[in-house]
């Protein structure tokens, strides 16, 4: 992708421009971002596709009784009618579902790839939505069929309502009211709060980002560190305390044991490579309802795929996949990152891989992580 190049997408900047002006700093709308734009799953695949298990989805319903959400698989039966107003069907990450929301997807890839997550898909009916809300990440809603109504805007107040089975603000104050048709597009930076509202039935895209919390990251990548340093460490390195006096307060912890315990932190954390391997494997690990079957390697004169559910990053020393990691140098590193950039190698790209890299290539296809593609 050229970062300097306007892109209707982007209402005519440039994912540079558009990085710089709005990304984490205010909203921007624009009108006609892909033309022609459709569903990326008919209504009734869509509907089939909630119910089937390992898919993520909800189904959020405003009536006589108030807020109601219930969480899925759905059988056909188990959704109200098309007639009623008022619902909404959430599902959580199509793209790893359909290959259509992949390809969308993959037109926001000016954004790091370790911060872009999954697309979700809102099908309501006229009416329906899921409250003035809003987000802690980065969000493009991309109206793909109907009308939606979308108030929004920048607000401090982010009390939330009690007794209601969704986040939804106590005290709403939207600055704006724009109507969004077919392949119109509206960006909202984090914590702005929004709300929308179907105008007859409708179905919304909304391309969504990872931002991982300091707490969350951390007892992360501490569980993946400490169980590497498990792996590594001499066992036969134990506390020992040959010069330890008879004490009078036995509850007190003894500072050679303190002392014992910040030498094992300091030692774990020393590894260079401790922490750049544990992040990397920590973002492309697979969700836990990711699962990918077993598939075969490339044939002569084919290229190489990732499959849509596989997530691809790397470093200046690794390349991870799928939550794990491999240090890389040299030419085969250079294949490998290109690999993870466009998501494909052709077959004369291939063919320049070492013996070891065809291997490993070889290995991710009949884990069902990337597939042979034609040239």
């Amino acid at each position: 992708m050229d970062i300097d190049a306007p892109l209707p997408l982007l209402g005519g900047l440039s994912p540079s421009q558009f990085m710089q002006r709005h990304w984490q700093r205010k909203p921007l709308l624009v009108r006609g971002a892909i033309p022609g734009v459709r569903p990326p799953l008919p209504r009734a695949e869509l509907f089939a596709l909630a119910g089937q298990d390992g898919v993520e989805s909800r189904l959020v319903i405003q009536g006589s009784k108030g807020w109601q959400m219930r969480r899925g698989p759905f059988a056909r039966r188990a959704l109200p009618p098309l007639t009623q107003p008022g619902w909404t069907l959430l599902v959580q990450g199509l793209d790893l579902h359909a290959e259509a929301a992949h390809a969308l997807l993959q037109q926001f890839r000016f954004v790091p790839e370790a911060r872009l997550d999954d697309l979700m898909v809102s099908h309501a009916t006229d009416g329906g939505g899921v409250g003035p809300h809003f987000d802690s990440y980065d969000v493009f809603l991309l109206q793909v069929q109907g009308r939606r109504r979308w108030r929004y805007g920048r607000q401090k107040d982010l009390t939330l309502r009690e007794g209601v089975p969704l986040k939804i603000l106590e005290r709403f104050e939207p600055q704006h009211d724009e109507v969004l048709e077919p392949g119109d597009m509206l960006y909202l930076p984090p914590r702005y709060a929004h709300d929308g509202i179907a105008e007859g039935e409708c179905q919304t895209c909304s391309i969504g980002f990872r931002s991982p919390s300091r707490g969350e990251l951390a007892r992360d990548l501490l569980q993946r560190i400490s169980d590497a340093a498990g792996e590594d460490d001499d066992p036969r390195v134990l506390y020992g305390d040959a010069g330890q006096q008879a004490v009078r307060a036995p509850g007190e912890i003894p500072p050679s044991l303190q002392q014992f315990a910040q030498e094992a932190l300091e030692r774990a954390l020393a590894d260079r490579d401790g922490l750049p391997r544990a992040l990397g494997e920590s973002l492309t690990e697979p969700k836990a309802n990711v699962w990918f079957e077993p598939g075969r390697a490339p044939r002569r004169g084919e290229g190489v795929v990732l499959d849509r559910r596989t997530r691809m990053l790397y470093d200046a020393r690794h390349v991870f996949i799928n939550g794990e990691s491999w240090r890389a140098g040299g030419a085969d590193a250079r294949l490998m990152r290109k690999l993870a950039d466009a998501r494909r190698l052709t077959a004369d790209e291939l063919a320049r891989a070492s013996d070891a890299a065809r291997e490993l290539l070889a290995a991710w296809c009949d884990a069902g992580w990337a597939h042979g593609a034609a040239a």
